[in-house]
């Protein structure tokens, strides 16, 4: 993480960059050059010549601070009515089966909280919450012990078995007859 504060600038900081923001902008609107701001409020030339471009397009405005960066994008009254969801179970949301995918808790979220969220950030919501990954507890009681270990002797030796033909193999991928 960059911060040691755990990711993200703290409220207090971020309100003395904006106030360095601020500075910069009355002092462009004095007229003076991006060299002598950056040197007086110890900050790079570059980092004024940006805020120079975003005063000229949006005034002072566009220098206050838009808040945290790492806001969550799931509110906790949301991320309660996603819960409440997860506990219909997923044939009520249309799946056929009792597991739930993260694939299928992204469409539940797409429908019914209205947001888009990537699989990996549905994971790191749910992590967050204290949703883990389940396993069985123990095997299913259709479960045919014949048929298991009649694959294990019959189809998973094909499977296994190895690719390569018989004979001398070729380094050419152009011409695999070559010697």
């Amino acid at each position: 993480m960059r911060y040691p504060e755990g990711g993200g600038l703290t409220a207090e900081r971020r309100v003395f960059r904006e106030g360095v923001r601020l500075q910069a902008g009355q002092r462009f609107a004095a007229g003076e050059k991006a060299a002598v701001i950056a040197k007086d409020l110890r900050v790079s030339v570059r980092s004024v010549e940006r805020w120079r471009r975003a005063w000229r397009e949006g005034g002072m405005e566009a220098l206050r601070s838009a808040g945290p960066a790492n806001s969550p994008t799931v509110t906790d009254t949301q991320f309660a009515v996603l819960e409440e969801e997860l506990g219909k179970g997923p044939p009520a949301h249309g799946f056929d089966d009792q597991r739930w995918t993260l694939a299928r808790v992204q469409t539940v979220i797409r429908r019914r909280l209205r947001l888009t969220l990537s699989v990996p950030t549905v994971w790191r919501l749910l992590k967050r919450h204290g949703w883990s990954w389940q396993a069985p507890a123990r095997r299913a009681l259709e479960r045919d012990e014949h048929a298991v270990e009649l694959w294990k002797k019959e189809v998973w030796p094909q499977v296994k078995a190895s690719r390569r033909r018989p004979g001398h193999g070729s380094s050419s991928r152009t011409r695999p007859d070559s010697p």
